[in-house]
């Protein structure tokens, strides 16, 4: 709210200013001189106090802009009654500062709050009775009840039977777990199963996502400070300004000449130009999907040189695929996979919704499953045309079948898998993999080649799993097993190095997301937590927008900086022609009107910036190997340790 409140108070000023210069310019020509100055006045005296404000409070955080230039021209104007060129410059400044406040505000207003995904209230048992409670009034001992799709409200431990909690968005783990009877379940994290009592162990003030938050908020309140481009360039433009105008009055005796420098040093080339490169930028990144929340993250990105990655969801797709099917019987590999697919259509465990992705994907005809039973977090199971089909762990299904499966060897790297029965006899196991992204690779080389010098994973899998996944990336450095606090710590190191970007998706990753210089969340189907805390937001799930928003960043800062040379270059001439003598103060004011279309025209140039997006590489099928399994050619084995039940 704050962010609109400041757009709408400049676009005020805006009006305020350009009515003036108008009914000002109006009156004169219809030969009321004396009421036009008057229009004109009123006009400026607005913008100049909101300005005299603005200076005040950038003095007090030791802060030097030029907006000095911008009052002292105005102020001299108005005291030796050259009003109309006051008029002028005060629409060129508000003009400028509304662009940037337009930019911030039009980049934001798409963002969810943090908090939007956390409950509320919760369910708690009392008196033999279901009550819904705020959080506040919930404490440590309490008995809740948490229905399937809600999220875990407070810190506890499950009390009624097991349950099956997606985590990912706190842990990185790509897969819902099983918790039994005792067992600690997170706040923020997701029922993913049947509904289960869960009994209090802290209060939601102290619970784990309410940790995160204030991770969060820590990190954003010790990020440096990123100053205007414009604003570097202020006390040297200011002191040669400054010179210049003492310099024509000290020698001509003739104060209006000083007018007249100033009213053509007023710094709108930086005012105006620098911002319409910026937000040109913005909407071209966001043409791209890539939704970057104001002109100074867009700044930052032009000079990342370290980029932390998360791995599940980032580096990987994030959801299960099945990779290879082994097959222990003489049916058919399709035959196999419809009847486990038929069955899993009665569940929504990932690695269900998985199993029958692949079948459809293979147009094969799914069944409709009979006497179904689900046994959460184990596996399913029913009749599919007749036959007894049971999918899910290793061991459950090993419980219905003689002789039982014995280990399968890709459990060792670190996969998941689902075994196969058919009328109680093994058929298959189901290997399932969390793949590399298919850009992964080729994104990683072009962002090298655009300046980027380390590359990080920072992941809180462990450690085998992420180095498996990551084979063949060339990555600089990988960290595993990592906590939200760790992750902020790493973030900070490599800030003493030079800026850092931060690439993740989930709850966990939202404090160093904030901590980074530029953070960025995937937001296609990241966490609302994470979204927030970035400056980046990628739209579309595809990491290899990581390049596209980074070479608009650059190209958008290399045209704002080529205006402002410009643009300062041709001021200085019109000063040095003001301070002899050839400009007035209003034919001064016209001329740097001119110098800002130029400008702003050259910056306009970054809305043709067009950054390569590399196509998808067509999907190819591996042929069956001697032994009946097929087997993609898959960048990485698979994601977390492994079984159905995740």
């Amino acid at each position: 709210m704050a962010v609109v409140s400041r757009v709408r108070t400049k676009l005020v000023l805006l009006v305020i200013a350009t009515a003036g210069l108008i009914g000002g310019l109006m009156l004169n020509l219809s030969g009321w001189p004396d009421f036009a100055w008057v229009v004109w006045t009123a006009g400026v005296l607005p913008i100049f106090m909101a300005l005299v404000f603005e200076i005040i409070h950038d003095l007090w955080r030791g802060e030097v802009g030029l907006d000095i230039v911008a009052a002292l021209s105005m102020s001299v104007a108005l005291a030796f009654g050259e009003c109309l060129a006051a008029a002028i410059v005060a629409v060129m400044y508000a003009g400028g500062t509304f662009l940037e406040s337009f930019a911030e505000g039009r980049a934001r207003r798409e963002m969810r709050e943090l908090m939007s995904r956390v409950p509320r209230s919760a369910t708690r048992h009392r008196n033999g009775q279901l009550e819904d409670v705020p959080l506040d009034a919930i404490v440590a001992g309490d008995r809740l009840l948490i229905r399937q799709g809600d999220a875990v409200p407070v810190d506890g431990t499950v009390a009624s039977t097991t349950a099956f909690v997606d985590t990912s968005a706190l842990t990185g783990e790509s897969l819902p777990v099983l918790l039994a009877v005792g067992s600690e379940a997170m706040s923020g994290s997701t029922n993913a199963g049947d509904a289960f009592d869960l009994i209090a162990t802290r209060p939601a003030k102290e619970s784990t996502y309410a940790g995160i938050v204030r991770l969060v908020e820590e990190a954003q309140q010790s990020k440096a400070p990123m100053s205007r481009l414009a604003d570097r360039w202020s006390l040297g433009f200011l002191g040669i300004t400054i010179a210049l105008a003492l310099a024509a009055w000290w020698f001509t005796n003739d104060p209006i000449r000083a007018v007249a420098v100033l009213v053509v040093a007023t710094p709108c080339p930086l005012i105006l130009a620098v911002p319409v490169a910026l937000v040109a930028g913005l909407s071209r990144a966001a043409h791209y999907g890539v939704l970057i929340k104001g002109a100074k993250p867009l700044e930052a990105m032009s000079g990342i040189q370290t980029l932390i990655l998360d791995k599940t969801g980032t580096l990987t797709d994030g959801r299960p695929q099945i990779v290879a099917i082994d097959r222990h019987t003489d049916m058919l590999e399709d035959e196999i996979l419809r009847l486990a697919a038929s069955l899993d259509q009665a569940s929504k465990h990932p690695v269900a919704l998985a199993i029958v992705a692949a079948a459809e994907a293979r147009g094969l005809e799914l069944s409709i499953p009979v006497e179904a039973a689900e046994f959460p977090g184990e596996g399913v199971r029913g009749i599919v045309d007749g036959h007894k089909v049971t999918v899910g762990g290793n061991d459950f299904v090993g419980s219905y079948v003689r002789p039982q499966p014995v280990g399968h060897p890709v459990l060792a790297s670190g996969s998941v898998l689902a075994a196969v029965a058919v009328d109680d006899c093994l058929a298959a196991h189901l290997v399932m993999a969390d793949p590399l992204r298919e850009d992964a690779a080729s994104t990683l080389l072009e962002l090298r080649r655009q300046g980027i010098k380390r590359v990080l994973l920072a992941t809180g899998d462990r450690v085998e799993v992420a180095k498996r996944v990551t084979e063949g990336l060339g990555l600089d450095e990988i960290r595993a097993g990592l906590f939200p606090d760790q992750k902020v710590m790493l973030v900070l190191t490599e800030r003493k190095s030079g800026p850092v970007m931060m690439v993740g998706d989930g709850v966990n990753d939202a404090p160093a997301l904030a901590a980074a210089d530029v953070g960025v969340a995937m937001g296609a189907r990241g966490a609302s937590a994470s979204a927030e805390a970035a400056d980046v937001v990628l739209l579309v799930d595809k990491i290899d927008r990581l390049g596209s928003g980074i070479k608009i960043a650059r190209s958008s800062r290399r045209i704002a900086l080529e205006s402002v040379v410009a643009g300062i270059g041709l001021s200085i001439v019109g000063m040095v022609a003001a301070a002899f003598g050839y400009l007035t103060p209003v034919q001064g004011a016209i001329l740097q009107e001119a110098i800002d279309i130029a400008v702003i025209l050259n910056a306009l140039r970054a809305l043709r910036v067009r950054p390569e997006v590399p196509k998808d590489p067509a999907k190819q099928i591996a042929p069956a190997s001697s032994d009946g399994t097929t087997r993609q050619n898959v960048t990485s084995l698979p994601l977390d340790q492994g079984s159905y039940k995740g």
